[in-house]
């Protein structure tokens, strides 16, 4: 005779979800949360990520892997590129008082 099986061994091997990926994002020019869609083309082979709020765009070529979040990615790291030896200074300049 065997033994009968318990609740608890049934939902230890029932497989887990995955959590989906995102896809918008906040947008690096002007910081809108959930402003950026990302579409990808496989058809022509091409991605962009596009912002409603300031419609700035970012292309990319794509391939069967690509997902939107892989997008979004390769635009903030472009941004970081293009911003890599700017100097910002974040200080406040002090106003020119007229007597």
């Amino acid at each position: 005779m065997g033994k009968r099986k318990s609740r608890s061994s049934k939902l230890m091997a029932a497989p887990r979800k995955q959590p989906k990926l995102e896809k918008e994002f906040t947008c690096p020019f002007c910081g809108h949360p959930n402003a950026v869609e990302c579409r990808v083309n496989l058809k022509e082979r091409f991605a962009v990520a596009s912002c409603r709020i300031c419609s700035e765009r970012y292309f990319t070529r794509a391939n069967a892997l690509t997902e939107p979040v892989d997008v979004y990615s390769d635009w903030i790291d472009a941004c970081e590129l293009a911003n890599e030896g700017v100097v910002v200074d974040r200080r406040c300049r002090p106003r020119l008082v007229e007597a």
